[in-house]
């Protein structure tokens, strides 16, 4: 049985700079700080030449249901700080693009996948599958948007006092996410 393609288009827009956001988004150690309510690890395996071209990333991620995917991506192509393509395994498989445009004094990201999932028995069921997943993206995608804002924010906030009245970046939606984010930084 064949799986069908899902489509997952996002876009945000928000006052900053397109290397500014650039930087954020193909920062894989940074991930799980800022954008923690998804990335639950990211791991560089490889380092990929100095664009990024070739770094694979691992990571663990999760959304409004409680299930874990891991899953790698591999940079095939990156034009700083306009273009960055990139290729998916594991439980979700396909290709993604994040596209980084001016626009007056601020910037428009997009990003655009199209895959499918193949985890587990998961996969066997796209006619549940595809309005989950879809549901899951534009629920990871909003909480990525406050997190990228106040990321901005807090790098912008010359003041440790200041930055200290910043709120979190919005968590993890289960506490069974929050154990196992736990279990992965060493905390007992």
């Amino acid at each position: 049985m064949a799986r069908p393609d899902v489509h997952l288009l996002s876009r945000w827009e928000l006052a900053a700079a397109p290397q500014e956001v650039y930087d954020l988004v193909t920062d894989p150690a940074s991930l799980p700080r800022w954008w923690p309510s998804v990335f639950l690890d990211a791991n560089v395996l490889e380092a990929g030449d100095a664009r990024g071209v070739g770094r694979v990333v691992e990571v663990a991620t999760a959304a409004f249901l409680p299930v874990t995917l891991r899953w790698r991506f591999r940079v095939t192509a990156a034009q700083p700080p306009e273009r960055l393509f990139m290729e998916t395994t594991g439980d979700l498989e396909g290709l993604g693009l994040w596209a980084f445009e001016p626009a007056e004094k601020q910037v428009v990201v997009r990003l655009h996948w199209r895959g499918h999932v193949a985890k587990g028995g998961w996969r066997h069921l796209p006619t549940l599958v595809t309005p989950l997943l879809r549901r899951s993206h534009r629920w990871a995608m909003d909480r990525g948007f406050t997190s990228l804002l106040l990321e901005v924010w807090r790098r912008r906030t010359p003041s440790e006092e200041a930055r200290a009245w910043l709120p979190l970046p919005p968590r993890p939606a289960f506490p069974h996410n929050l154990r196992r984010r736990a279990r992965m930084q060493g905390a007992p």
